[in-house]
């Protein structure tokens, strides 16, 4: 159970219309953002930063940056955030056999050098204290360029936003990414959040 619950009526009232958009994105109002909306103009600056990073705008392709998002996540130990991003990464087109296999990235085939040179860096600059260093750079600008590389970056940021918000939170996950990743990240170690 969530340490916070979700903002009261008026408020959801007043957000009502960024969490119709996020509902058409993601197929359901993310329980995080209704926790979100206890203050409004929080959950509006997080969305605008979200549009800018995750948005039609964006230069790495959707599937990937979902990807990014789970391994940043996973690397922060966010529950959450993996169910979200492994079910989003799905429904962008990567298969549930990738999915499946993301942590094994740096020699499973199905990962391309440049999705594992994105990973890797995800990974290193997700981790606690960050291990990103020029080598890793230099390996991802090997094949995106510096647009695309201060986007995975962003990515990773935008994900910590929220495996903090989640993790610190201990938001209960929805049912259809809860269930796709009950299917799906049952070989690794991710477990349901519990009860602290």
């Amino acid at each position: 159970m969530a340490h916070l619950p979700h903002a009261p009526q008026d408020k959801l009232d007043e957000v009502s219309e960024e969490m119709a958009v996020a509902a058409a994105i993601m197929g359901f109002e993310p329980n995080s953002f209704k926790i979100m909306a206890h203050r409004p103009e929080i959950l509006r600056g997080f969305l605008a930063l979200s549009a800018a990073v995750l948005g039609p705008e964006s230069k790495l392709d959707p599937g990937l940056r979902q990807m990014i998002a789970y391994i940043a996540s996973a690397a922060a130990g966010c529950n959450y955030c993996q169910a979200h991003t492994s079910h989003g990464a799905h429904a962008r087109g990567v298969s549930s056999e990738k999915i499946e296999a993301l942590w094994l990235y740096e020699t499973n085939p199905l990962f391309s050098d440049a999705e594992r040179a994105a990973l890797q860096l995800a990974q290193s600059s997700a981790s606690v204290p960050n291990q990103a260093t020029q080598a890793h750079f230099d390996t991802a600008k090997a094949h995106f360029d510096d647009a695309q590389v201060a986007e995975i970056i962003a990515v990773v940021a935008t994900f910590g936003f929220l495996n903090r918000w989640n993790d610190s939170l201990a938001t209960d996950i929805e049912d259809n990414p809860l269930a796709f990743a009950e299917t799906h990240l049952a070989a690794t170690d991710w477990t349901p959040p519990s009860d602290r």
